[in-house]
C-alpha cells in the first residue's frame, strides 16, 4: 500500500465558516446590485453592442454571455440565505428519532447503525485503517453499532482483514449494479435503523454518529450528509525553497525577499483543486434552507426506513408503467376494448419479475438520483440536511488521471440524469429544489460556452475581428462596473474561502465537460471506474493537450496583434488588443494551472530526484 498520506495524520479539518448575519446582508445587497447591472449589461450587447459585419461571431458571444449569466442567477439563488451552524443533541432511544404517534417496536431500544464499507479493489490495509477508527466511534448513550465491509472484489486477503478486525464480511456473487447493487445487497443482510455510507478510503472521526444522529430526531430526515474533506492534499513548496533547489542561494535569497513582500507562495499546492471547502462550506450548506441539499455518497448517514421506502414506491410506478405499456401493446393489436383479466394477472407478475427493486439507483450517480426519489415524495414530505462539521477524512486523487477519471464520472452521471431524467419536470420537486438541482446540472453545461470564452480572444487577436461594434468608451461603461460588482460580490458571499483558483479550475474543466457531454448525447453509458486511491505513475501531458492549445494559439495570437499594430492595416485596435490580451491572459493562467497538474510530482519523487543528483 501507498501509504503518502501517513505524514498527514495529524492534520485536523477546519472548522466550519462561521454565519454573520451582517456579511449575508452585505452579500445579498451586491449579489441584487450585480443582477441589476448584469441585466442591463446584457440588454446593452444585444441592442446597441453587436458587430454587425460579424454577427458569426458576434451573436454566439453574446448568447454566450447570456447563458453564462443564467447560470449566475441560479448560483446568486444558491449562495443567497445561509444559516447559523448548529449540532444538535443526540438521541438516546430508537423512539426518539420516530416522531410522535409513531408505531415503533420497543422505542426504548438503543438505535442500531450499521457502517458500510464500500470496496471493489481498494488495497484491504488502506480499509483496515477505515475500519479502526470506526471501532473508535463514541456515543454519549448505549447504541448498537455494527461494521460491514461490502466487498465486490470478493478477495480472500479483504475477508482476512475483516476476520482480525472482528467486523462483518459481505460479498455475492455477481457485480450487478456496482456500489448501488453493493449497497442494496447490504442493506438486505442488515438491519440497523440507520446506514453510514463510507467509501474504502474514508475514516470516520469518533464524532461522526454524536454529532450527526440528532438530526432524525425530525421524523422526516432522510438523510444527513457530511463535509467530505481530503486531508492529503499537497503542501506545495515554497517559492524560496524551489528557486534555491534549482538556480542555487543567490535565487533563494530573490524568492525569500519577494516573498517578504506579497505574502508566502507556494507552488504545487493542491494542484488538482481538490479541496472540496467551497462546495460544502459554502454551496450545499446553503441548500438546507430549501431542503435540497443532495447526498454525495461516502460520509452520509441514512434512515433505512426512508431509503427502503422511497424504493418500493419507485418499484411500485415502475411495475405499474410496464403493465399499462403491455395493456396499451395488447390492446392495439387485438382492439379488444379490455385485456383479459388473467392475462393481466400474468403481466402484472412477469412485470414485478423483471422489475428490480433499487434502494440506491442504479447509477454512476446514485447518490445524487437516490436525493431526488427521495426529494419528489412529496407524501412523506422526505427532507436531508448538509451537516455542518467534518466527521471523516479521506484521500484525494493524486496524479491527473485519476482527478480526470473521477471528474469524467460526476459530469457524466449528472449529464446523464439531466437528459434521461431530467429532475426539473420531476412530479414532487419544490420549485426551490429544481432551482437548487438545476443549477447543478446548469454547471455541467458550462463547457459549450466556455469554449466561446476561451476562443474569443484568439479570434480577435489572429484576425482583428471583434464581436462588439467597437472597443471604446460605452462597452467599458457597461463592463467594468459589472465585472467589479460581480467580483466583490463573490468575494463576500464566499468569504473565507480563496474563490480564484476554483474558477480557473472550472474554466479548464472544458475538455473533460465536452467529453461526457458527447458521451451522454451519443447514448452511451457512462462506466462505473473506482477511482484510484494509489498515485498514478508519469506524467499526463496528453489529458491537457487542449489546454496547451489554448494557450499556444493564444500567445500566437497575441505576438500577432501586437504586430499588426505597428503594421497597420488590419482591424485592430490599441483597447482591443490590450483588452482582448488581457483577456486572454486570465484565460492562459487558467490553462496553466490544469497543465500544472499534469506535471506535478509528489515532494517525496523531488526529494529522491535532488538526493540522487
Amino acid at each position: 500500500m501507498d501509504d503518502y498520506f501517513r505524514r498527514f495524520e495529524d492534520r485536523t479539518p477546519p472548522p466550519p465558516l462561521p454565519y454573520s448575519p451582517w456579511r449575508e446582508s452585505l452579500w445579498q445587497f451586491l449579489a441584487t446590485l450585480t443582477v441589476v447591472v448584469g441585466g442591463w449589461y446584457l440588454w446593452w450587447r444585444w441592442t446597441h453592442s453587436l458587430n454587425p459585419d460579424a454577427m458569426w461571431f458576434a451573436v454566439p458571444m453574446v448568447l454566450a454571455e447570456t447563458l453564462a449569466f443564467f447560470g449566475l442567477l441560479l448560483f446568486i439563488y444558491n449562495l443567497w440565505q445561509d444559516q447559523p451552524v448548529r449540532i444538535p443533541d443526540p438521541p438516546a432511544t430508537v423512539g426518539e428519532t420516530a416522531g410522535q404517534g409513531a408505531v415503533v417496536e420497543d422505542p426504548g431500544r438503543p438505535i442500531a447503525v450499521d457502517l458500510f464499507f464500500a470496496t471493489y479493489n481498494e488495497d484491504p490495509e488502506l480499509v483496515r485503517l477505515g475500519i479502526i477508527d470506526a471501532k473508535a466511534i463514541r456515543y454519549p448513550h448505549p447504541i448498537d453499532i455494527r461494521i460491514h465491509v461490502c466487498d465486490d472484489g470478493r478477495r480472500h486477503a479483504m475477508r482476512e482483514v475483516c476476520a482480525q478486525e472482528g467486523v462483518n464480511y459481505l460479498t455475492r456473487p455477481t457485480n450487478e449494479g456496482f456500489k448501488a447493487g453493493n449497497l442494496r445487497h447490504a442493506m438486505e443482510q442488515t438491519s440497523g435503523d440507520f446506514l453510514v455510507i463510507l467509501d474504502a478510503d474514508t475514516r470516520p472521526f469518533p464524532t461522526i454518529l454524536e454529532h450527526t444522529l440528532g438530526h432524525f430526531r425530525d421524523p422526516r430526515m432522510a438523510w444527513v450528509q457530511t463535509p467530505q474533506w481530503f486531508y492529503d492534499l499537497p503542501e506545495g513548496e515554497r517559492l524560496q525553497d524551489r528557486l534555491g533547489r534549482r538556480l542555487g542561494s543567490v535565487a533563494r535569497r530573490v524568492g525569500r525577499g519577494l516573498e517578504r513582500l506579497v505574502g508566502e507562495i507556494r507552488l504545487g499546492q493542491d494542484p488538482f483543486v481538490n479541496d472540496p471547502q467551497m462546495f460544502y462550506d459554502v454551496i450545499l450548506r446553503r441548500r438546507n434552507r430549501a431542503n435540497a441539499a443532495f447526498c454525495c455518497g461516502a460520509a452520509s448517514i441514512h434512515r433505512r426506513e426512508a431509503v427502503m421506502e422511497a424504493a418500493l414506491r419507485s418499484f411500485g410506478d415502475s411495475v405499474e408503467r410496464r403493465v399499462i405499456a403491455a395493456e396499451e401493446r395488447i390492446t392495439l393489436t387485438t382492439r379488444e376494448r379490455q385485456v383479459d383479466p388473467d392475462l393481466m394477472s400474468a403481466i402484472r407478475t412477469e412485470a414485478v419479475v423483471q422489475e428490480v427493486l433499487t434502494p440506491y439507483r442504479f447509477h454512476v450517480s446514485e447518490d445524487i438520483y437516490t436525493s431526488i426519489v427521495l426529494h419528489s415524495d412529496r407524501e412523506r414530505g422526505w427532507k436531508s440536511v448538509l451537516h455542518p462539521t467534518i466527521e471523516s477524512r479521506m484521500l484525494s486523487p493524486q496524479d491527473l488521471l485519476s482527478w480526470t477519471i473521477q471528474r469524467f464520472k460526476y459530469a457524466g452521471g449528472s449529464l446523464d440524469i439531466l437528459f434521461n431524467d431530467n429532475p426539473l419536470f420531476r412530479r414532487g420537486l419544490t420549485l426551490p429544489q429544481r432551482l437548487m438541482y438545476g443549477a447543478t446540472f446548469w454547471s455541467y453545461l458550462a463547457p459549450l460556452w466556455n469554449v466561446i470564452f476561451l476562443s474569443a480572444p484568439i479570434v480577435y487577436l489572429a484576425t482583428g475581428i471583434a464581436p462588439v461594434s467597437a472597443y471604446t468608451l460605452p462597452f467599458f461603461a457597461h463592463s467594468i462596473p459589472f465585472l467589479i460588482l460581480l467580483e466583490l460580490a463573490m468575494m463576500v458571499g464566499t468569504w473565507g474561502i480563496p474563490g480564484y483558483a476554483g474558477k480557473t479550475n472550472y474554466l479548464a474543466f472544458f475538455p473533460v465537460g465536452l467529453r461526457a457531454l458527447a458521451t451522454v448525447l451519443r447514448g452511451r453509458k457512462i462506466s462505473f471506474p473506482v477511482t484510484p486511491k494509489n498515485r498514478q505513475a508519469g506524467r499526463h501531458l496528453r489529458l491537457v493537450l487542449p489546454q496547451i492549445a489554448v494557450v499556444v494559439l493564444t500567445v500566437g495570437a497575441a505576438l500577432w496583434a501586437l504586430a499588426a499594430l505597428g503594421l497597420g492595416g488590419t482591424g485592430h485596435t490599441l483597447p482591443g488588443v490590450i483588452t482582448n490580451a488581457l483577456w486572454g491572459l486570465n484565460n492562459c493562467l487558467a490553462m496553466a494551472g490544469m497543465i500544472g497538474a499534469a506535471l506535478w510530482q509528489p515532494q517525496d519523487n523531488l526529494d529522491e530526484g535532488a538526493s540522487t543528483a
